[in-house]
């Protein structure tokens, strides 16, 4: 059975219990437990997620010739409830939503529609997120682009610009939702099987359906500026959620030869706790340690998981407050075994 191999510290510094002391005898033992969905309790996200998304999106377009404003402000809304829907979406990738495999891949399709990602593709890519996060030997696919201390010291200028521009807030949180869901998922590459391929391409024509029946019915430019707020708002929350759940301080990055599955879930993803209102709205997804413990754990059943074995607690708890200084954290120092800002950097050049 694996062990936490390293003592974790919380995302205050706050020195955390050796969780070796409580390990539970079987861990993946407790876990199964939580990974039978419910199709009562999936069936009923599925009404109250999309059923208001649907309906939203029915007001903004009565409210069109009446109030921009209003408009404007039920697509915010409706952006909310699209990052509920990827969640759901997220599930049927990892065959959690349903106990049918057909059911999860179909609902899986309708819904990387109206997210407008890729299903089968992006169940590849995320695959491959899940079995390599915090592996510094297999980055690049499904995560967030993090360089070491020393790789960006010996980068030339040219790489160290495009990692600036990469890693700005600006840049993170507002330019590439946008670019992510409507360019980069549009096409498919390298490594994809054929399927995968194809599924990219079913989705783009369904998503040429769609976009040309809401132009035909509100007018392009009157749908583009809906669309355009919903995608801000649901792939801004949802881009935050994924960066803050693995870019903390005390996160874990390890070379392929030291790098431990159990140890990458427990202190490479943060249990993000967050008021229940956004705890709704995200899909319980803050209990990302315990998702990437199983996937296979329907999102209403995380927060259960989370609170049936004091080992699952002893995780980095970020809060808002707490993760707001992860935008500053760029750079994996593998000294200090720590994120850290570019401010890092100025003791190489007080030593120089």
């Amino acid at each position: 059975m694996q062990t936490l191999k390293e003592k974790p510290k919380s995302a205050t510094n706050t020195p955390i219990p050796n969780p070796a002391e409580a390990e539970p005898v079987n861990w993946r033992k407790i876990v199964t437990k939580y990974q039978q969905p419910c199709l009562r309790k999936s069936s009923w996200q599925i009404v109250n997620s999309i059923g208001p998304y649907l309906l939203l999106w029915i007001a903004a377009c009565f409210t069109v010739q009446v109030s921009w404003p209003l408009t404007l402000t039920l697509a915010a809304i409706a952006g909310l409830f699209l990052v509920r829907i990827f969640i759901i979406f997220h599930d049927c990738g990892h065959g959690s939503f349903f106990e049918s495999k057909r059911a999860n891949n179909v609902l899986g399709f309708v819904t990387g529609i109206l997210t407008f990602t890729p299903y089968r593709y992006w169940r590849w890519q995320h695959a491959v997120h899940h079995g390599t996060s915090g592996n510094l030997d297999h980055r690049g696919t499904g995560d967030i682009w993090t360089m070491t201390v020393n790789e960006y010291r010996s980068a030339s200028p040219w790489m160290r610009l495009r990692y600036v521009i990469s890693r700005n807030p600006i840049v993170v949180f507002v330019i590439a939702p946008i670019g992510l869901f409507w360019i980069y998922q549009r096409f498919a590459f390298d490594g994809a099987s054929r399927r995968d391929r194809r599924s990219v391409l079913w989705t783009n024509i369904g998503l040429a359906i769609y976009i040309s029946t809401m132009s035909l019915i509100l007018g392009f430019w009157n749908f583009f500026w809906i669309q355009l707020v919903v995608t801000l708002v649901s792939g801004t929350a949802g881009v935050w959620l994924f960066y803050v759940q693995h870019q903390f301080e005390d996160t874990y990055w390890r070379n392929a030869d030291e790098w431990d599955y159990l140890t990458s879930a427990m202190r490479g993803s943060s249990f993000y706790k967050l008021p229940k209102i956004l705890q709704w709205f995200s899909g319980n997804i803050g209990f990302h340690h315990i998702h990437h413990l199983s996937s296979r754990i329907p999102n209403y059943n995380l927060e259960a998981c989370h609170n049936a074995e004091p080992f699952f607690q002893q995780v980095p708890e970020l809060t808002l407050r707490s993760s707001i200084k992860s935008i500053h954290l760029r750079l994996w120092d593998e000294e200090s075994e720590k994120l850290v800002g570019y401010k890092y950097l100025r003791r190489f050049k007080e030593a120089a």
